[in-house]
């Protein structure tokens, strides 16, 4: 089975709709699916919910689906980064549902593996425990908090074979896993794409079974890399010049 696709605007067709619900892998900048982003944004879809630890910056990651107003609601744990999203929400535009990180990735994981809520003490006797059913265990207190799932999860990865298997790199793994595994639909971005039977087993982070479509991008932008190493180029020859 060849799940590779010519490019995200094909792997998206007939997947993504209006007011749907996405799970958006990534990090801050780190390990987000850059041209899935810009595909979804190029398909003109609107209403959308997006499920992402954060909403990237004003014009990079899922900064570019909030310019053009394609997202209705974000359910995130971090948002500082994003000043457009900050207007459209104190404006009334934008619903937000913030949930803390940990509680976010087990949402995720706990709708992939088809649980459908858990209880957590995070957040007790705090705004995000409002409305939400309590319970007493073993003398703590702890909050009944519902799994997550989305109609498409767009993710990234390093590496993948042809069925889906896929390896991450380093901290770009992130959310990405658990979003893949919250998908009903899961495409996964690339940066390298080998035959079936290539991958060494114990390197598989995450099994194809949860990924239905795969798009290669051999060079992506990784914005986040690069200012990283200017910042550290630039204080360091600072270091030199003092």
């Amino acid at each position: 089975m060849n799940k590779v696709y010519a490019n995200a605007e094909a792997a998206l067709k007939d997947v993504i709709a209006d007011n749907q619900t996405l799970a958006v892998g990534g990090f801050g900048l780190c390990g987000i699916p850059e041209k899935l982003i810009v595909a979804v944004k190029q398909s003109g879809v609107t209403g959308l919910t997006c499920i992402s630890n954060n909403a990237g910056v004003d014009d990079f990651g899922l900064g570019i689906l909030l310019q053009t107003k394609q997202i209705k609601k974000m359910i995130s744990s971090y948002v500082g980064e994003n000043k457009e999203f900050e207007r459209q929400y104190l404006n009334g535009e934008l619903e937000v549902e913030l949930t803390p990180q940990g509680t976010l990735a087990e949402k995720l994981r706990a709708g992939g593996a088809g649980i459908p809520a858990f209880y957590t003490q995070t957040g007790v006797g705090t705004l995000i425990a409002e409305g939400k059913e309590e319970r007493i265990f073993n003398g703590k207190n702890y909050i009944l908090e519902e799994s997550l799932t989305a109609d498409v999860a767009l993710v990234k990865a390093y590496k993948a074979d042809k069925a889906g298997n896929l390896v991450f790199r380093k901290t770009a793994q992130n959310f990405n896993p658990e979003c893949a595994m919250a998908g009903k639909i899961t495409i996964a971005e690339v940066e390298q794409v080998v035959e079936i039977g290539e991958l060494d087993p114990d390197e598989i982070h995450l099994p194809g079974i949860y990924v239905n479509r795969i798009v290669l991008n051999a060079s992506p932008e990784k914005r986040i890399d690069i200012k990283t190493i200017f910042e550290f180029f630039c204080s360091t020859l600072c270091h030199f010049i003092t």
